[in-house]
């Protein structure tokens, strides 16, 4: 199953195989996209995904959490954004764009020292910030800039959009009643956590085409006492897809949740897919596609997770940094990747670009 096309949002896949935002650190200082990074993406391309998920894009410059990260809140971004779409569609590949605001885990080093926002003054022991709340008029700011970047994501070729709505970032942060202990519109139960995600979709909806495919990534759980919990996820997902969201990845945990996100030493078939048993709420209440994401390492695996209706498509990170071209050796007859899951690759403050530690440059 895993090499058969599949239908996806009025286009086909080459084969259910997904790359997984991850962030590159190739865009330029200034976050414009690089010929590096476009010679990136023709890699991941050539190398025989069937869908591409960009790394984080920012949509606002309050938002930034990474150094040389691709932007797009300015339509300046989008001639050279579209070199990169082009690229990829050149060579045959489908490329989404996933976009971001990091919320309270933006860093002031790289806000000229200003005071990450985020819903509510929650303070993280990860990165030792402690965020201010934002106020309505900021709230609503970042909702247009992520649909300003809707409009410039399909302007410049884009496939189609994922909202980062996992991980601990600003989405994530209205959704989980850890990080928003608001008691207004934006906050205070279930149905007013959603508010946040629901204003980002509609502004996004009516800056894009009718049917231009808009994804989001979500947390199956936080990971942390008093933090979103499977059930409420399922619950908001399904909110969301009846409002048209068209596919859900699924993963878990932020920033102060420790290793839950991105798992170390996982050399077995059994501690492959750790979010697999959380997708099953989703694939029961959600009749688009459900995208898995976390450990995927051997052919075997994702075989058996298609096979068994766990999920619909497999989504990768750290094997591809490792081999970009993993899918056309898997389809080739190569039953498991090479990447040993030590994690090296996502100490990119110490690298030049995210690349994988054990391979000799």
């Amino acid at each position: 199953m895993l090499f058969e096309p599949f239908p996806f949002s009025g286009y086909h896949l080459k084969n259910r195989l997904v790359r997984s935002a991850t962030y590159e650190k190739r865009a330029d200082d200034d976050g414009f996209v690089t010929a590096e990074l476009v010679e990136f993406y023709e890699g991941l391309a050539k190398g025989g995904v069937g869908l591409i998920i960009s790394g984080n894009v920012l949509v606002h410059t309050s938002g930034r959490s990474v150094p040389q990260q691709m932007c797009i809140h300015n339509d300046f971004y989008i001639d050279k954004l579209r070199r990169l779409a082009d690229a990829v569609h050149d060579l045959g590949g489908k490329i989404v764009i996933q976009l971001v605001h990091g919320g309270r885990q933006s860093f002031p080093a790289l806000l000229g020292g200003k005071q990450p926002f985020a819903p509510s003054v929650v303070h993280d022991p990860s990165t030792k910030i402690t965020p201010r709340s934002m106020d309505d008029r900021e709230i609503w700011e970042i909702i247009e800039a992520f649909g300003d970047a809707a409009r410039r994501s399909m302007y410049a070729g884009f496939d189609g959009v994922q909202l980062h709505g996992a991980h601990g970032y600003l989405i994530s942060e209205f959704l989980s009643p850890h990080t928003n202990r608001r008691d207004d519109y934006w906050g205070g139960d279930e149905e007013r956590r959603f508010h946040f995600v629901e204003e980002v979709y509609r502004t996004m909806r009516g800056e894009v085409d009718r049917n231009y495919p808009i994804l989001i990534k979500m947390n199956a759980d936080d990971f942390i006492e008093g933090g979103l919990s499977p059930e409420e996820s399922s619950r908001i997902a399904k909110r969301l897809e009846d409002a048209g969201v068209c596919a859900f990845e699924i993963s878990g945990g932020m920033y102060e949740s420790g290793g839950k996100t991105i798992r170390p030493n996982i050399d077995s078939p059994g501690q492959e897919a750790y979010f697999r048993p959380l997708a099953g709420l989703f694939k029961e209440r959600l009749k688009v596609p459900v995208m898995l994401v976390g450990g995927m390492r051997s052919r075997e695996v994702m075989e058996d997770i298609l096979r068994k209706g766990d999920a619909d498509l497999i989504s990768m990170s750290r094997p591809l940094i490792r081999e970009p071209d993993l899918p056309v050796k898997m389809r080739d007859g190569k039953e498991k990747a090479d990447c040993i899951s030590c994690n090296g690759c996502m100490r990119f403050n110490k690298l030049d670009v995210v690349r994988c530690t054990e391979l000799k440059q």
